[in-house]
């Protein structure tokens, strides 16, 4: 299954190459709610909350009100994940949250256990979507500037009891439109039994198909938004 993405910064929609380079920025949010009126599924990322600048709340309960939505950015309490459900979300999305970077994998892991646990208790995992972000084979966060001693694979499988979904993202070619590295997300479906959706340069509808026979769905933002990728 296609999802397309909505990412929001500074009040607008936008998409950024690597996460860093602005390349599109659209005041039309309506405009881009109606087109995917007819999606089962919509990704919604604040990237100002992510970011610690602020936040778009208003314009997540707009989108969410419209749109059966995915909701990340920014989550890192219970509190954040209940308002965003409260608002309108379908589930959320959780991601840096969910690591800490003063552990070693020697210390214990680097996975907030206590929070995990306490957010699937209060929320209900099947709510949960956790990301995996990956970058030249390692998990990164704070905006992918921020590499962790631990894969892709090890990252889904301790977090594998306290969601109901991931979202992986192969960082290394997000934004680029060059395609995706099916070989990567292969190897994370493998290792859990959780369902997945992968995003990170997922260009052609070659690439859905062949994702959507493995079960996994794709998340497509910047190859919507060219028009590279034609979603009626």
């Amino acid at each position: 299954m296609l999802i397309p993405s909505i990412d929001l910064k500074g009040g607008k929609v936008v998409q950024l190459v690597q996460g860093e380079r602005l390349a599109i920025e659209s005041d039309d949010l309506d405009g881009w709610i109606e087109r995917f009126a007819k999606f089962p599924r919509i990704q919604l990322i604040d990237l100002d909350a992510a970011m610690g600048i602020g936040t778009n709340d208003s314009l997540v309960r707009r989108v969410a009100a419209r749109l059966p939505c995915r909701v990340g950015g920014g989550v890192r309490s219970v509190g954040r994940a209940q308002d965003l459900l409260e608002a309108g979300a379908q589930s959320v999305i959780v991601g840096s949250a969910y690591f800490d970077v003063r552990r070693s994998a020697e210390e214990g892991g680097v996975i907030k256990h206590d929070f995990a646990r306490a957010l699937a208790d209060a929320v209900g995992m099947q709510r949960i979507v956790a990301a995996v972000d990956s970058r030249n084979g390692r998990v990164v966060i704070h905006g992918w500037k921020t590499a962790l001693p631990l894969s892709a694979v090890q990252a889904v499988k301790a977090l594998e009891t306290y969601c109901g979904e991931f979202l992986y993202t192969h960082v290394d070619r997000e934004g680029l439109m060059q395609g995706t590295d099916l070989d990567a997300i292969k190897a994370v479906a493998q290792a859990t039994g959780n369902k997945l959706t992968a995003a990170g340069g997922i260009t052609t509808r070659e690439e859905i198909d062949a994702l959507d026979a493995l079960g996994i769905d794709a998340v497509v933002g910047m190859a919507i938004y060219t028009g590279r990728l034609a979603v009626e």
